[in-house]
């Protein structure tokens, strides 16, 4: 609970506020919107309007993504009139960063007045009917990654030392994405998002047991972003891109490549999903802050 005092900022607080400030003198564009693109789904953010490219060696304080399909550069800019931060790749805990480093680019886009972020990901089908290619939309996350990026002090100039997690995945958002997906002709899926911290896949035993719990995806990222941006006071809609069957459900062995393959297969579907919600998104925003007519 809140103590009901100013509190002095903290260190993370401070390095988060000092690549936002950064980030915002290389650009004009005050972005509402942030997306965080995964596994070989960078390739939107190259489709950005008016774009401003900073590889993240740049950035102060933020963490370099050394994953296969990860560029590693923040693009500002600007997708159908609105303007958009989007990460071309993220960093994992597999890659041997904190969990603290993790989540810090989310950390930055708060400061920097992002109001929603889209997290996407690579993931590997549980449910039988998310087969390769499958876009589903994130209901709901199971975290066994073994680390809470909220554990420690709480500062509370981010947020709540308990944040309320129950509705975590947007339900406006959620309908926009799939009324999108119907208007395009695109297949949706909704389902809930296993964590685990990899970098090696499941076993078949594993994922049976992710199964039990309810798990229809699982994958080595997101969730953590997820509950930063809700501790932040961020919306958030996720979208899985099904770039494999989960080990066990198909009778072969899994590898990256097929991951990469899958995403470039995809992607002009992808883009399109994007290009709208983005759209929708920011009218929804737009909307709910106008003053209400006397």
């Amino acid at each position: 609970m809140s103590t009901g005092k100013p509190q002095k900022p903290g260190p993370e607080y401070l390095r988060a506020e000092d690549a936002a400030k950064y980030i915002l003198k290389k650009t004009k564009l005050r972005p509402k919107i942030a997306l965080v693109l995964g596994s070989g789904l960078g390739a939107f953010a190259d489709e950005f309007g008016d774009a401003v490219k900073i590889p993240y060696a740049k950035i102060p304080h933020f963490p370099q993504s050394t994953a296969i399909g990860h560029a590693g550069q923040l693009v500002i800019g600007k997708v159908e009139g609105v303007e958009v931060a989007g990460m071309q790749g993220r960093v994992h805990l597999y890659e041997g960063y904190s969990i603290k480093d993790v989540v810090f680019p989310v950390r930055v886009f708060a400061r920097m007045g992002v109001k929603a972020v889209i997290l996407t990901n690579a993931a590997g089908g549980i449910k039988k009917e998310f087969t390769q290619g499958r876009l589903v939309v994130i209901t709901d996350h199971i975290n066994l990654q073994g680390a809470n990026p909220l554990t420690g002090p709480n500062d509370e100039n981010f947020g709540l030392r308990f944040p309320d997690m129950s509705a975590a995945y947007d339900k406006k958002f959620r309908e926009l994405a799939l009324a999108e997906g119907r208007l395009h002709g695109i297949n949706l899926g909704e389902g809930v998002y296993a964590a685990l911290a990899g970098p090696s896949y499941e076993t078949p035993a594993e994922i049976r047991y992710l199964r039990s719990i309810g798990a229809d995806l699982v994958g080595m990222s997101t969730v953590p972003e997820v509950i930063v941006a809700r501790h932040s006071g961020m919306r958030v809609l996720g979208i899985s891109c099904v770039t494999n069957a989960a080990a066990g459900i198909l009778d072969q062995p899994l590898n990256q490549e097929e991951v990469l393959e899958t995403a470039e297969r995809v992607k002009g579907q992808f883009i399109a999903l994007l290009r709208a919600v983005i759209l929708d998104m920011a009218s929804a925003l737009y909307n709910e802050r106008k003053p209400s007519p006397e």
